[in-house]
């Protein structure tokens, strides 16, 4: 399998987004490893072009929708200065310009103090984070009615498009987060409309352990940049994934901590 012909299909991609057929369906033995390799030759194109590493995006780590998506674990990908909006307002506009199928997905983000230690106790990871945000990301996938495989995703950089976090909540602040963060709960609206819900224990049992993936993936992965302070990690969604659509309203409420909801104009 030729990681190097699959990142030219990637990058050509998102130079002329359409949909296609999954890759998986046209390179015979795709798998995670060389999605991976492709997804590492489209992060290298945007160095080149001058994106700027801004931190990473968990996907999958919501196990209630794998089998929905027909994928079997989770993955991550790159967050750029590009594809980053800091709504510390709580509300943000949000174009969905050169994007496919957006959907939205309610998440909560890190920003790191520290490269995290490879370990799955919370209290020993929430030693590396300066603090705590609400998150919406907005991921796309140009293969039809979003049927793929797990690799197809990995090497389209995770489905990532946009990052929108909310205002940061230093974790010293929090008392007993690690304990609270599975429990904390979300409501997706679309406009007045409630559309979905989920908790934290969604996202791999909790937030922090979504962090702990990622810290042990990339111990796998030593061609992948290492995690490092002043990176943002979102640790993927606490609900389903839904299509949003310019002209919508979209926002959340959040309890769990001292972040509340954020609001989203799409255009």
């Amino acid at each position: 399998m030729d990681a190097t012909r699959l990142a030219k299909e990637v990058i050509e991609l998102h130079d002329h987004p359409r949909q296609v057929p999954p890759f998986s369906s046209r390179f015979p033995g795709l798998t995670a490893e060389t999605g991976y390799a492709a997804a590492r030759q489209l992060h290298a194109h945007r160095l080149a072009q001058g994106w700027k590493l801004a931190g990473r995006k968990n996907g999958f780590t919501n196990r209630g929708i794998w089998a929905r998506y027909g994928v079997t674990g989770p993955m991550w990908g790159a967050v750029y200065d590009r594809t980053l909006t800091m709504a510390t307002s709580g509300a943000a506009a949000v174009s969905l310009a050169g994007l496919i199928q957006p959907r939205i997905e309610p998440e909560i983000c890190f920003k790191l103090k520290a490269a995290p230690a490879r370990t799955t106790n919370p209290a020993a990871l929430l030693e590396s984070i300066e603090w705590i945000a609400h998150s919406i990301e907005i991921v796309d996938c140009p293969h039809p009615e979003w049927k793929m495989a797990l690799p197809d995703c990995i090497a389209n950089n995770a489905l990532h498009a946009r990052l929108i976090v909310g205002a940061p909540v230093a974790v010293e602040r929090i008392a007993g987060l690690a304990a609270a963060l599975p429990f904390l709960r979300v409501s997706l609206f679309k406009g007045r409309e409630k559309i979905d819900q989920g908790v934290g224990a969604n996202v791999l049992d909790s937030p922090l352990l979504s962090l702990a993936f990622l810290v042990e993936i990339l111990a796998q992965q030593p061609e992948s940049p290492p995690l490092a302070a002043g990176e943002i990690v979102s640790t993927g969604t606490l609900t389903d994934a839904h299509p949003v659509q310019a002209g919508e309203t979209w926002s959340t409420d959040l309890h769990g901590f001292a972040a509340r909801g954020l609001s989203l104009e799409f255009e």
